[in-house]
C-alpha cells in the first residue's frame, strides 16, 4: 500500500503485465482472482489445491490437488510428495509451476524430477538440519506479520518460535492467535523484544523470554529440545533486521551457521 496507494492500482500493475502474456494461470484458491478475475481472461487457465470441484473454470482449463496427486482434467500428472517444502502456499506455488511447465510441453517426469530436486529458497521455511529429532528452520525472510504467520502455519508443532528484530507496522493478532495454539516457547530478540513480550502478556501466553541476541536464542533453544516434546524450531522474526544486521540474508546466514554449529 506505501508503494502503490490502493489495491485497485496494484491489481492494475499486475493485470498489465498478465495482458502481454501467451499464457495466463491463475491461483484459484485466491479470493480476490475467484471474484475479481475469473473472466478478465477467458483462456486463463487455474490451479487449487483444493480439488476438482475449485477449479473457477472447470477441469477443460485448470490443474488441481486431489488424493495425493497433481491432476489434469482426469488424468493424474504426478505426485504431490515430491513436493519437498512445506505450507499450502507452497502447493499453490508448486501447481502454478508445474502448470506453467506442463503448458510448455515438458513431460511430467521432467516435470516431476525438477520439483524433487528443489529444496526451496534460502531464508524462507529454509530447512538448516535435524537436530536431536527436530527440524530446525530458517524463515529470515519473513518480515511482517502476516509472512510469519504463513511460516507458523507451514511447519509442525509443537515450535519453538524465535522472533524480533525491528518492528513492522501492522496487525498481528492472527499471528499471535497462531502462536497461542502452535508454539511451545517463543524467544524473543531484538529491538522489538519488549514489545513483543507485552503483546505476548497481554494475549495471557507467558512460555516466552527476551534472549537479545540470535546466539543467546539458539543456545536456548538447543536446550529447551531435550526438555520438551518439541517438532521444529522456527527462526520466523515477523520483523526488518536492521537492528542488528545489513539485511534478511545476512540475518538468515547467521542463524544457518548457529544451526550447523550444533
Amino acid at each position: 500500500m506505501e508503494r502503490h496507494g490502493t489495491l485497485e492500482a496494484y491489481v492494475a500493475t499486475k493485470a498489465h503485465l498478465m495482458n502481454g502474456a501467451k499464457q495466463v494461470i491463475l491461483n484459484g484458491d485466491d479470493p480476490y482472482l475467484r471474484q475479481h478475475m475469473v473472466n478478465r481472461w477467458p483462456a486463463a487457465w487455474w490451479i487449487t489445491t483444493q480439488g476438482a470441484a475449485a477449479l473457477p473454470k472447470g477441469m477443460a482449463q485448470g490443474l488441481y490437488i486431489a488424493k495425493d496427486q497433481v491432476w489434469v482434467q482426469d488424468q493424474p500428472l504426478l505426485p504431490t510428495h515430491v513436493l519437498q517444502m512445506p505450507g499450502q502456499h507452497n502447493q499453490q506455488n508448486f501447481l502454478l509451476a508445474v502448470a506453467a511447465a506442463h503448458l510448455a510441453g515438458i513431460p511430467a517426469d521432467t516435470i516431476a524430477k525438477a520439483v524433487a530436486g528443489f529444496a526451496g529458497v534460502p531464508h524462507r521455511l529454509e530447512r538448516i538440519c535435524q537436530w536431536r529429532q527436530v527440524a530446525w528452520i530458517n524463515d529470515s525472510k519473513a518480515t511482517n506479520y502476516d509472512a510469519a504467520e504463513i511460516g507458523l502455519r507451514s511447519v509442525t508443532g509443537p515450535v519453538i518460535l524465535i522472533a524480533g528484530g525491528q518492528a513492522k507496522k501492522g496487525d498481528d493478532r492472527a499471528w499471535l492467535n497462531l502462536i497461542q495454539e502452535k508454539a511451545a516457547w517463543v524467544l524473543l530478540i531484538g529491538e522489538a523484544a519488549p514489545q513483543f513480550a507485552q503483546r505476548l502478556e497481554a494475549i495471557g501466553f507467558t512460555n516466552y523470554e527476551i534472549m537479545e541476541t540470535l546466539d543467546r536464542a539458539v543456545a536456548a533453544a538447543a536446550k529447551l529440545v531435550t526438555q520438551y516434546p518439541i517438532k521444529t524450531v522456527l527462526f520466523s522474526p515477523a520483523c526488518a533486521s536492521f537492528d542488528q544486521y545489513q539485511n534478511f540474508e545476512e540475518r538468515g546466514d547467521h542463524f544457518r551457521q548457529l544451526c550447523l554449529e550444533l
